[in-house]
C-alpha cells in the first residue's frame, strides 16, 4: 500500500468535519475520483487546482493545522458511506432540502443550498420530509401535503436524482372529520411483506387533540383503513421508529400537552415495528421541541429535532449509549440554517458523489407565500 500524501489545510472545525468543510468550499467542484484517505472517497478537481482551492480557504478566518493523512493511521473510507440529512425550510412552499455529512454530526446543504425537490401541484407544501430506502433499492419519500386536510405526499426515486410523479394520497378519506394528516413516515414490515405508514390526525368533532395513525400498504397504490397507532392518553405528534442492529424498537415522539406544558420529545419500547409500545420514558430534551429522527454512529444514538421557539430556534441533539441517560450534544453538532422537521438516511460513496456534482442554475425568484407555522 502506498503512503498518502500530506496537505496543510485549512481546519475550522475538528478534523472529524474536515471533508465537508475543506471540499465544499468556493466554486470548486467535486466528483468521484481517485480515492484520498481521510476524505471518504471524495476528491477536488474542476477549474482550480488544489493548491488554488485551498488558498482561496484563507479569506475565511479559520485556524491554520496541518493534517498528515497517512494510510496507516487513516484506512480507507470505501464502504463507510454518508448521511444524508433531508429537511424544509418555512413556509414550506420552496420544496424539500438536502445536505451531506461524512461523520454524523456536521452538515452541508447540496445544491448549493438549493431546494432539491420542489412542490409540482397548486397549494401542495412539502413539510416533514421522510425519506427511506426499500429492500427493492427504491427511494420512497412521504411528507406532509398541507397543513389541513386528509392526505400526504408520496413520490419515488431509484438514485435520488430522478423523481416520479409527486402524489397526493387521501389517507384519511374513511374519516371525513379528519382536521390534518401530519409527519408520515413509513418503515418497510419484512415479516408482512408490506410498508407501515404512521402520521399524526386529530379530528373536528373531538377534544383529544393529535393521536398516532397508522396503515399498511403493499405498493403505495392501495392501503389499509387506518387505525390509531398510539394513544397515550394526550396529545401526539411527529413520530419516528429505530431499531439497531440488536435491542427492541423505540418510537420517538412529541408529547404536545398544553397544562402542563409539555412540548417534548418521549421514547416508548417494543418488540417489534408495529409494537405493542410501552415503558415510555420522560422527557429527553426541553420543552418547545419536535420532530424527532434518531441515527446510531459508533455507539452512540443520536436522536436530531427541531427546537422551535424563539430566541434559539434551530436543530439541536441529544445522545445516549442506553436509552436511559441522555446528553446534550448540540454544541458538537451542525445543521443547515433554517432546516426544519426532516430524517436522516444513510448512503453509499457512490451515492454521495452523485449527489455532491449537482448545481443547478439559482433561481430567478424565490418562491414566496403567506403560509406560516401553525403550531403553538
Amino acid at each position: 500500500m502506498s503512503a498518502t500524501p500530506s496537505y496543510s489545510v485549512l481546519l475550522p472545525r475538528p478534523q472529524s468535519a474536515l471533508s465537508q468543510e475543506v471540499l465544499y468550499q468556493g466554486t470548486t467542484s467535486i466528483v468521484p475520483k481517485r480515492p484520498l484517505k481521510g476524505f471518504g472517497g471524495f476528491s477536488l478537481c474542476g477549474k482550480n487546482a488544489m493548491a488554488n482551492a485551498l488558498s482561496r480557504t484563507a479569506s475565511i478566518i479559520l485556524v491554520l493545522a496541518t493534517i498528515s493523512f497517512n494510510a496507516q493511521s487513516q484506512p480507507a473510507q470505501d464502504s463507510q458511506g454518508a448521511w444524508l440529512f433531508i429537511y424544509f425550510k418555512e413556509p414550506g412552499n420552496q420544496g424539500i432540502y438536502f445536505a451531506l455529512s461524512r461523520d454524523g454530526y456536521y452538515y452541508t446543504p447540496l445544491n448549493d443550498g438549493q431546494p432539491w425537490f420542489a412542490p409540482a401541484q397548486p397549494g401542495e407544501l412539502m413539510r416533514d420530509v421522510f425519506l427511506t430506502r426499500g429492500s427493492d433499492g427504491l427511494f420512497r419519500m412521504v411528507w406532509t401535503w398541507n397543513w389541513r386536510g386528509n392526505s400526504l405526499g408520496y413520490a419515488s426515486s431509484p438514485d435520488l436524482l430522478t423523481w416520479s410523479a409527486q402524489k397526493q394520497v387521501p389517507i384519511m378519506a374513511d374519516f371525513p372529520a379528519t382536521n390534518n394528516v401530519w409527519a408520515p413516515e413509513t418503515y418497510w414490515d419484512a415479516a408482512k411483506n408490506q410498508w407501515l405508514l404512521i402520521w399524526s390526525s386529530s379530528m373536528k368533532d373531538s377534544q383529544d387533540g393529535n393521536r398516532i395513525w397508522f396503515s399498511m400498504t403493499p405498493d403505495f397504490e392501495t392501503f389499509s383503513k387506518p387505525a390509531i397507532f398510539l394513544d397515550p392518553g394526550y396529545v401526539t405528534i411527529d413520530a419516528a421508529i429505530f431499531h439497531g442492529t440488536t435491542g427492541p424498537y423505540r418510537l420517538i415522539f412529541k408529547e404536545q400537552t398544553y397544562d402542563p406544558l409539555t412540548f417534548q420529545v418521549r421514547v416508548a419500547t417494543g418488540p417489534t415495528l408495529e409494537g405493542p409500545w410501552s415503558d415510555i420514558s420522560g422527557p429527553i430534551n426541553e420543552s418547545w421541541s419536535e420532530g424527532p429522527s434518531a441515527i446510531q454512529v459508533g455507539k452512540q444514538y443520536i436522536v436530531f429535532y427541531d427546537h422551535y421557539r424563539a430566541p434559539r430556534a434551530r436543530y439541536e441533539a441529544v445522545a445516549t449509549t442506553d436509552w436511559k441517560h441522555w446528553q446534550d450534544i448540540t454544541a458538537q453538532t451542525s445543521l443547515p440554517p433554517y432546516s426544519k422537521h426532516g430524517s436522516f438516511l444513510h448512503i453509499a460513496d457512490e451515492e454521495a458523489a452523485r449527489l455532491l456534482a449537482r448545481h443547478d442554475a439559482p433561481a430567478s425568484t424565490p418562491p414566496s407565500s403567506n403560509q406560516e407555522s401553525q403550531k403553538p
